[in-house]
């Protein structure tokens, strides 16, 4: 081959690499190769495209291992419009402009047709309008071929889907200005035709594309049509026979190939495969696994020439040699399988990569190698949404347009980055101090007065003050309403940037590191492209900005270990590794499942000229067959994942399908695999298993010293002492109080508290009509009840159960005596305590007492009263013995609940002076029990049901025992 005067062009334009080949290093090693002997200047004269900016580091790097000497100009083929001087193209629009002009003409779209989506879906409409115009640019499809479109079988959903796609055919027309894609469509074109006027005199290349976007495949075609034009392809299958690529020529069945992109361009620039050559003649790593490879990767259906060439493949077993087979129990198991090898790896100097699109798995390996101290170098960012910043402002915009709840509130009281300057201390001292408050008092919905009357009760100058800077900040936020996008945005950042710096000012660190300064941009570009999202309501625009910064990604640099990788499909081609461990192959994540697409089905796409979504499939296809014939490579999936059974990814079923049809050394080869794979497991699993177990708890039952034990319960607690002793000793001898929850509700304990609180007051004004309680009952709800919900429900219960309470009301011949008031009674022998306070008391005619309490819900039995339900049968022995003091010992007559729930009844019990000598000597028995030292406070002792929910099981490690299980005395204190 003779070299042309200043190229390193042999044998045509078109060039590749074998699966398995490190591209960067043979594209720098075929280049050098091409230039040797030549003048230093011409290299410098080279021109080199390359597909990512993580290649182009990577090749630079090479070059300069190469030694001292001009390299070539190294450029992106993104960059192509910032590197040439095209004055008369306008710049492009920015991408976030032109989805807030989307989102305005949805949204105005969906006033006049809300059939047509939910509001809620706004932005991920217009953000997937905007992916579709990219395509549309790209491919270079204008907006009338999609009108010109048959689909008189899809009317109904097409003319959905036109009215969306009508939208951005406004932005096709020459006087607009272009998007980023339709930009570099125009700069990729006049770059064509300059070059066709006047080629350049020195090398122009395109290296590690794959020619998938229509854009980039122009540039090639007009690359490959210079005199000294080259396109250096990534992982070409040079075993592939010619019958296999004329198979390719149907999209429709053929675009999920790994090879079909190539196919693609082979047509587009006139050539066939033989006479696509060979970049550097380094070989690949294993000629014997890419053939085999290639062989699985056939097109369907694969089985007859599985049957004909198989039994042709030779050193079967040296192909296979470096492969295994993980196919672990659980997603679990497979990474910790992954994160043992990694750090056998890193222990041996090998240089090993995790490839997988599964964010899930690198998580999982990631925490794993944590137990060892290896941060692995991780090739995507997070989500800027999940960083500290990005939940911080998400936290600041749901203020907006809501009532403020305390769980909202302490949230972002609690932020590390709220009042992240001067005082971080006290705030922390002051936002604990609230908790507790509202926890415990409410309201369950804060306001700045609220919060000032309590800082203000507490007398700390300090206090007020910080609570003043607090309520300055909260006021007027649930009155927001719809404005203007840049008013939501402004005023956004404000709050934020205020509550950061806290009372002193500044913006403490929010704005800090690189997941701050990452949101930062993200934030000044929304606030300068504001004015073009016109007006948005509150709850829009909390969606619009969750959805701008799950968007943008952070990448932090800590400390990684140099030699452990973490790499997406796409990265892989950049990186070389010893190791390789391909991870997550199972079906629906590698490869993906293809995403849905809302406009065009299959071949709407392929009559339009679009890309179809197989397309995602195929680059994944020859992700995999690049990533598979690295030297070394571990092929890991879970057979389960947490809901059900797993379907193995198609590439690695074809792969072991032929390898098991093919008896003898096939068959044997791929039991090797497995058996690797299973040696990794057992050293996982025996790693996991060197933990002793923690062993179960016992059914406890605590015996504290007697002295320490409650010397006075109320009515209520008896009832707790006999069901869940346990729950007694935690209260009154731990004295553990429930904490209130941080969100509280309607629930029935409140429920119950109203209903009392309502019935209580009838009674006290001297009751009324049907009028005059539901009156009242309206009055409680609106002063208690702060859901508007709960209190229309609650309302209209209470109105089912009026007349019903009002007969029985009037049917009674006392009246009441005692209301919600305390008594007690001591037990001389045992110095304890018993007190009460009655929901209510009547004096029947003869003087005798009825006793009664309301139950919102269903009231005890006489059963359950007998035997453990004995907070009135007490009272009523409490009352004949002069325990309530405005009333003196008093007979009692009879003891009822009322029950005021959906289904209204009275459960009465008449009292007898037996019944009243029993429950005293039942009293003297159960305290006389617990002031011996020997008797333990069992938990969950005669629940009312298994399912009862306890204050304290999780205290008494109640799951880790059975309700079966003998309780364990255990002395203690």
């Amino acid at each position: 081959m003779t070299e042309t005067p200043k190229a390193p062009r042999r044998d045509g334009p078109l060039f590749a690499l074998p699966p398995g080949a490190d591209f960067p290093r043979a594209l720098v090693r075929g280049l050098c190769a091409r230039m040797a002997g030549r003048p230093p200047e011409d290299m410098a004269r080279v021109e080199l495209y390359l597909n990512t900016r993580r290649m182009q580091r990577r090749v630079r790097e090479l070059f300069a291992a190469e030694g001292a000497r001009l390299l070539p100009r190294i450029r992106l083929v993104t960059d192509l419009g910032r590197e040439l001087a095209m004055a008369d193209l306008p710049p492009p629009v920015p991408p976030l402009r032109r989805r807030l002009e989307l989102a305005r003409l949805v949204s105005a779209l969906l006033d006049r047709q809300p059939d047509l989506a939910p509001r809620a879906a706004i932005y991920d409409l217009a953000d997937s309008l905007a992916t579709l115009m990219d395509e549309m640019q790209g491919e270079g499809v204008p907006p009338e071929r999609i009108e010109a479109l048959d689909l008189a079988d899809h009317s109904r959903h097409w003319e959905r889907s036109l009215a969306f796609l009508r939208i951005v055919a406004r932005y096709f027309g020459p006087e607009e200005p272009p998007d980023a894609e339709a930009r570099q469509r125009m700069v990729v074109e006049r770059l064509a035709d300059r070059w066709a006027k006047a080629p350049p005199d020195h090398p122009v290349i395109i290296a590690g594309s794959t020619g998938s976007r229509g854009t980039t495949l122009r540039l090639m075609q007009a690359v490959a049509d210079l005199p000294q034009g080259i396109i250096v392809l990534p992982g070409f299958d040079f075993d592939m026979p010619m019958a296999v690529w004329d198979s390719l020529a149907d999209a429709l069945s053929a675009e999920d190939h790994p090879q079909y992109r190539f196919y693609r361009l082979m047509q587009v620039l006139g050539l066939g495969p033989a006479e696509v050559h060979l970049w550097d003649v380094a070989p690949a790593p294993s000629a014997a696994r890419n053939r085999l490879v290639s062989l699985a990767l056939r097109p369907a259906p694969v089985t007859d020439q599985w049957m004909v060439e198989g039994p042709q493949l030779a050193d079967i077993a040296a192909a296979t040699a470096g492969m295994t087979l993980v196919e672990a129990p659980s997603p679990r198991a497979e990474a910790m399988a992954i994160a043992l090898r990694l750090r056998q790896a890193a222990a041996q100097g090998q240089r090993a990569a995790l490839i997988t699109p599964d964010r899930t798995l690198t998580r999982q390996v990631t925490a794993a190698l944590g137990r060892w101290g290896i941060v692995p170098d991780d090739s995507a960012g997070r989500p800027l949404a999940l960083s500290a910043p990005g939940r911080f402002l998400r936290h600041v915009a749901a203020l907006f347009g809501e009532r403020l709840t305390a769980e909202t509130l302490l949230t972002l009281l609690k932020h590390p980055i709220t009042h992240s300057g001067a005082g971080r201390g006290p705030h922390l001292l002051w936002t604990r101090d609230l908790e507790l408050h509202l926890r415990r008092k409410g309201p369950a919905f804060p306001t700045g007065a609220a919060i000032l009357d309590w800082a203000s009760a507490r007398g700390d100058d300090d206090l007020i003050r910080w609570a003043g800077w607090l309520a300055a900040l909260l006021e007027g936020l649930e009155t927001i309403g719809e404005r203007p996008l840049s008013d939501h945005v402004a005023q956004h950042l404000h709050l934020a940037e205020a509550l950061a710096g806290g009372p002193e000012g500044g913006t403490g660190e929010l704005w800090l590191k690189e997941a701050g300064q990452t949101a930062r941009r993200v934030v000044d570009d929304l606030l300068r492209e504001a004015p073009w999202g016109g007006i948005f309501a509150t709850v829009d625009y909390r969606d619009l900005f969750a959805a701008v910064l799950q968007g943008a990604e952070v990448r932090e640099s800590p400390q990684v270990h140099p030699g452990i990788m973490i790499l997406g499909t796409l990265e892989a081609r950049v990186q070389s590794a010893d190791l390789v461990i391909l991870g997550g192959l199972n079906d629906g994540v590698w490869p993906p499942a293809p995403t849905p697409d809302p406009w065009l089905n299959r071949q709407m796409r392929h009559d339009a000229g679009l890309l179809l979504p197989e397309r995602r499939i195929g680059l994944s296809a020859h992700d995999f067959q690049q990533s598979v014939a690295a030297p070394e490579v571990i092929l890991t999936r879970a057979i389960r994942d947490s809901e059900a059974e797993t379907v193995p990814s198609r590439w690695l079923n074809r792969l072991t399908n032929l390898m098991g049809g093919l008896r003898g050394e096939g068959a044997t080869a791929l039991a090797a695999m497995r058996a690797r794979g299973g040696a990794l497991l057992r050293l996982s699993s025996a790693w996991e298993g060197d933990y002793q177990p923690v062993p179960p708890a016992p059914r406890p039952a605590p015996r504290p010293p007697v002295a320490a034990r409650p010397r006075e319960l109320a009515v209520t607690a008896i009832s707790k002492l006999i069901r869940d002793p346990y729950a007694v000793y935690a209260r009154y001898v731990l004295r553990l109080q429930p904490l209130p929850p941080l969100r509280p509700g309607p629930d029935a304990l409140l429920r119950g508290s109203v209903l009392h609180r309502v019935f209580e007051e009838f009674v006290q004004r001297g009751k009324g009509d049907r009028a005059q309680l539901m009156t009242l009952a309206q009055e409680v709800l609106t002063r208690d009840v702060p859901w508007p919900a709960a209190r229309r429900l609650w309302l209209a219960r209470l109105d089912r159960v009026a007349d019903w309470f009002l007969a029985q009301e009037a049917a009674r011949p006392g009246q009441p005596v005692l209301i919600e008031e305390r008594g007690g009674l001591t037990l001389d022998r045992f110095g304890f305590r018993l007190t009460a306070k009655p929901d209510r008391i009547d004096e029947l005619p003869d003087g005798s007492l009825h006793i009664m309490d309301y139950k919102s819900g269903t009231p005890p039995t006489q059963k359950q009263q007998e035997l453990f339900d004995k907070q009135l049968l007490l009272e009523a022995m409490m009352a004949e013995r002069g325990a309530f003091r405005n009333l003196g010992p008093r007979p009692v007559q009879a003891i009822s609940y009322i029950g005021i729930g959906s289904a209204p009844r009275e459960e009465r019990t008449d009292i007898t002076e037996a019944m009243n000598i029993e429950t005293w000597e039942e009293l003297h028995r159960l305290i006389g029990a617990y002031t011996e030292p020997q008797q333990g406070y069992a938990s969950r002792r005669a629940v009312f049901e298994e399912r009862f929910p306890g204050d304290y099981d999780h205290l008494a490690r109640y799951g880790e025992w059975e309700m079966t299980d003998a309780p364990w005395p255990e002395d203690v204190g």
